[in-house]
């Protein structure tokens, strides 16, 4: 009985050591989850079909998808390193037969045969004196910070691409509901040429001409057809999506998104610095200064504490009795003298990565900058002409109506009802791409703060 409660208390004190957790390294945990949320700037849309949109592409997209499975692998790389906090415990047990020549003993010696049954448990235990695991833990962690980060740069590219499809596909869809209302206006053109050549009071040039707009209109429309549907075809894939599974919701037209209000003067430096790409960045320099400092503890001694304990017997039933248990403990201080400079170099090299790193990540802040600065002139330049475009559009309309009847009433050539009319149609277009380019340099302007403002 006493050497069974001697290996009672050993197990207890294997187990004591691997409830003894450092506190300090769960502290800072965090839980992963694969629900990831967006900043509500994509909302300010105000286009509820936009928003289901991405919300689908949030839980469907694949990209993304695999983006939070290296999250999620990172995660178990900080559980890998924060293993190293525990001791390695085995158990081992088994029965073992000997046979002994007794010729090698002498001439006459009899061979001998024992057996006999033995049970152990043993465990080896690094204790982090000087730290090693703990900087191998921070580095771990530092990984987790980068994937996550990499998880929303991921989702916000996602986000963006998705928006810009979607104002694509209603700019097509509108410069197709433009042109086929030309189509319309101009075939009621080319019978009134018809008319009045019936009539003897005009000529066939005037019919060919307006033949030929209504032409040149009706060409555009199956290249506009088309966009929209591998638009549309995009936008299935986007979300993860079959195309079929989406394009009827998709064609069913609908206008361009409202503009968002336009951002105040002088955006704040904080919220450029929460984009992905800069806190990946960030987290890259704090990954490698940790490698650093791991390559820096390599020239510190290891202390390992090995313990084992066992029982042996002829027979099973005296695994437990008298004289039958044995057991061992050895503490080892382990420190490398010289490795040919191997460590000095090792730490030299990692020293030059975080350097290589943090200059990576000024570069990366740089332009972070200067892509916020130039949404913004997009913006302003966007919001501009598409005010110019627009009163284009109504000034040309008007010249159209003017024109038309001035022709009616035999006052002006045909010619210039022509003009009217290809004018009318490229300004109504371009006020049509004018307002996109606007919401298109919003969602740019979003992207490269990382977010809403």
């Amino acid at each position: 009985m006493k050497h069974t409660a001697s290996l009672l208390l050993f197990c207890g004190f294997l187990f004591n050591g691997l409830c003894a957790y450092p506190q300090t390294a769960s502290e800072d945990s965090l839980p992963i989850t694969t629900t990831v949320e967006i900043d509500g700037c994509w909302q300010r849309f105000n286009d509820p079909l936009l928003d289901s949109l991405i919300n689908l592409a949030e839980n469907n997209n694949y990209d993304l998808r695999s983006a939070v499975l290296r999250m999620e692998t990172a995660s178990k790389e900080v559980s890998l390193a924060r293993s190293g906090y525990y001791p390695t415990v085995e158990v081992s047990g088994g029965w073992n037969r000997t046979g002994n020549a007794g010729a090698i003993a002498g001439k006459d010696v009899k061979s001998t045969t024992t057996s006999y049954f033995d049970l152990g448990l043993s465990a080896n235990w690094e204790i982090d004196l000087f730290g090693r695991i703990a900087a191998q833990t921070k580095s771990a962690r530092a990984g987790l910070d980068y994937s996550k980060a990499d998880r929303d740069a991921v989702l916000l590219s996602l986000c963006a691409s998705l928006t810009k499809s979607y104002i694509s596909l209603r700019t097509y869809q509108a410069q197709y509901e433009v042109a086929m209302n030309h189509i319309a206006s101009q075939e009621k053109v080319v019978k009134i040429t018809e008319a009045r050549f019936e009539a003897g009071i005009g000529d066939m040039l005037e019919v060919t001409q307006a033949r030929l707009v209504l032409s040149s209109t009706k060409a555009t429309i199956p290249g506009l057809e088309s966009m929209i549907k591998t638009t549309a075809n995009s936008i299935a894939v986007l979300c993860g999506e079959y195309p079929a599974n989406l394009t009827p919701t998709l064609l069913t037209p609908r206008s361009l998104p409202s503009l968002p209000p336009v951002p105040p003067e002088g955006i704040e430096a904080d919220l450029v610095r929460r984009r992905p790409d800069i806190r990946e960045a960030e987290y890259q320099v704090a990954q490698l200064a940790a490698q650093a400092g791991v390559a820096q503890k390599d020239f510190l001694p290891t202390l390992t504490i090995a313990g084992s304990i066992a029982t042996s017997s002829h027979d099973a039933k005296g695994l437990f009795g008298k004289h039958s248990l044995g057991y061992s403990v050895a503490p080892t201080l382990t420190w490398t003298v010289f490795d040919g400079m191997a460590r000095n170099i090792r730490l030299a090299e990692a020293k030059l990565k975080m350097q290589e790193s943090v200059e990576q990540y000024n570069s990366t802040v740089v332009n972070a900058v200067c892509e916020v600065e130039n949404a913004l002139e997009h913006i302003d330049s966007a919001i501009k002409e598409a005010n110019i475009e627009e009163e284009t559009a109504k000034l040309s309309h008007k010249s159209l109506s003017l024109s038309v009847d001035l022709y009616k009433r035999g006052l002006t050539p045909f010619s210039n009802v022509v003009d009217a009319q290809m004018n009318y149609l490229t300004y109504q277009n371009s006020y049509i791409t004018s307002k996109a380019d606007a919401l298109t340099s919003m969602v740019s302007l979003y992207q490269a703060l990382g977010g809403g403002y």
